[in-house]
C-alpha cells in the first residue's frame, strides 16, 4: 500500500509538472541581426520581462540585416512550437507579411518592433519610435546648424537597404523634411528632385556599409556638406571616409539611434546629432502585451492619433539649435544602450 500511495504521489507530481509546463507562456523575438547594439539591447529588455513574468523566450536573428529567409523560417519555428506571440523587426517589412498572416492565423500575436510593417496594419502591434519624427529633429537641427547656407547644401543620403524597409524609408523622408526638401512620393526614398540632394547610397545599417556608401557619393560630389545616416554604425563608417579626404570637420553628419557608441561620437564631433530611440522598453512592452493577449486575449492599442504605440524619441546634441527641443550627451549617455 506504502508503496502504491508513493507511486501515485509520483505520477501526480509528473502530472501537475507536465501542466505547468504547457501553461508557460512562449514568445519569440526575431530580430534583424544579434551583432547591431539595438538588437542586443531589445533582446536584453525581452528577456529579463520574460523572466520577471515566468515566460519562456526563444530568440532569433537574421545572418545580416536583409537576411529575409531566415526570418521567415524563424516565423514557421514559432507557430511549430505553440509560442503564443512574436517580436519582429523585420528585414523586408511587404515580403514577410504572408508568414506574419501565417502566424496570426494560427493564432499568435505578431508585434512589430522598431520597423512598422508594409502596411503596419499586417502586424497586431507595433512598438516603435516615431521614425519620421526623428528623421525630422535631424533635418530640423541640420538646416538650423547650417543657417542660410542650408539653401546651398550639398546632401549625401546613406539609406539602409535597397528594399526600402519602412523604417528606412520613414527616417529619409522625415530628414528631408525637416529640412525643408519637397518630398516626392513619401512611401520611397529616392524620387526627389531637389538640386541639394547628391544622391542616395545603402549602407546595410553597418560601418563598412556606411564607409563603401560615403565613399560612393563623394566620388559623385567630392564636396558633400550634409550627410544623413540611417544610423549611427553607418555614420561611423561615413566618418572614416570623410576622415581619409580631410574632410572630417567641415562636413555635419546627423543620424539615429542614440546608442552609447553614438552618443559617444556626438560628444567626439563625429555626429553631430543623433534621434535617441529606447529598444529596451519596445521589447519588454512587447513581451508584457504577449502575456496579457495569452491571459486575456486582449490586444495592444496604438498611441491616441497614432498608427502605433510611441516609445520616445529625443535629439541628442551638444550644439542646441532655436526651435528645436534636445538634450545634451550627458543626458544621452544616462539613457543610451550598448
Amino acid at each position: 500500500m506504502k508503496k502504491l500511495l508513493m507511486t501515485t504521489i509520483a505520477g501526480v507530481g509528473l502530472m501537475a509538472g507536465a501542466a505547468q509546463a504547457q501553461d508557460t507562456v512562449t514568445a519569440c523575438l526575431i530580430t534583424k541581426t544579434d551583432t547591431n547594439p539595438f538588437f542586443v539591447k531589445m533582446k536584453e529588455g525581452a528577456t529579463a520581462k520574460a523572466e520577471e513574468l515566468g515566460m519562456e523566450l526563444k530568440s532569433f536573428a537574421g545572418k545580416i540585416d536583409g537576411d529575409h529567409e531566415t526570418q521567415v523560417a524563424a516565423i514557421e519555428t514559432c507557430i511549430a512550437d505553440g509560442a503564443k506571440g512574436i517580436l519582429l523587426t523585420a528585414s523586408d517589412t511587404s515580403s514577410i507579411v504572408p508568414a506574419v498572416q501565417q502566424a496570426r492565423d494560427a493564432g499568435l500575436l505578431v508585434i512589430a518592433l522598431d520597423t512598422p510593417l508594409s502596411p503596419i496594419d499586417a502586424a497586431d502591434a507595433t512598438f516603435a519610435t516615431d521614425n519620421f519624427l526623428a528623421g525630422e529633429l535631424i533635418g530640423q537641427w541640420a538646416a538650423a546648424a547650417l543657417g542660410d547656407e542650408a539653401e546651398n547644401a550639398k546632401i549625401g543620403m546613406l539609406d539602409l537597404a535597397v528594399s526600402q524597409p519602412t523604417v528606412g524609408v520613414l527616417r529619409d523622408q522625415g530628414f528631408l523634411k525637416g529640412f525643408g526638401i519637397d518630398l516626392g512620393d513619401p512611401n520611397k526614398w529616392g524620387d526627389e528632385t531637389d538640386p541639394r540632394i547628391v544622391g542616395n547610397d545603402v549602407t546595410a545599417g553597418n560601418e563598412e556599409g556606411g564607409r563603401k556608401a560615403m565613399e560612393n557619393l563623394l566620388a559623385k560630389d567630392p564636396m558633400i556638406n550634409v550627410v544623413y545616416t540611417i544610423n549611427e554604425p553607418a555614420a561611423a563608417g561615413a566618418y572614416e571616409a570623410l576622415k581619409s579626404i580631410g574632410r572630417e570637420n567641415d562636413v555635419l553628419i546627423v543620424s539615429v539611434d542614440g546608442g552609447c557608441p553614438g552618443v559617444q561620437n556626438v560628444k567626439d564631433g563625429v555626429i553631430g546629432a543623433t534621434s535617441q530611440q529606447y529598444p529596451l522598453m519596445m521589447a519588454s512592452l512587447g513581451v508584457e502585451a504577449i502575456k496579457k493577449w495569452a491571459d486575456e486575449g486582449v490586444k495592444p492599442e496604438p498611441t491616441p492619433g497614432k498608427e502605433f504605440f510611441d516609445t520616445g524619441v529625443a535629439l541628442v546634441t551638444d550644439k542646441p539649435v532655436d526651435g528645436v527641443d534636445s538634450i545634451d550627451t550627458t543626458e544621452g549617455t544616462n539613457l543610451c544602450w550598448g
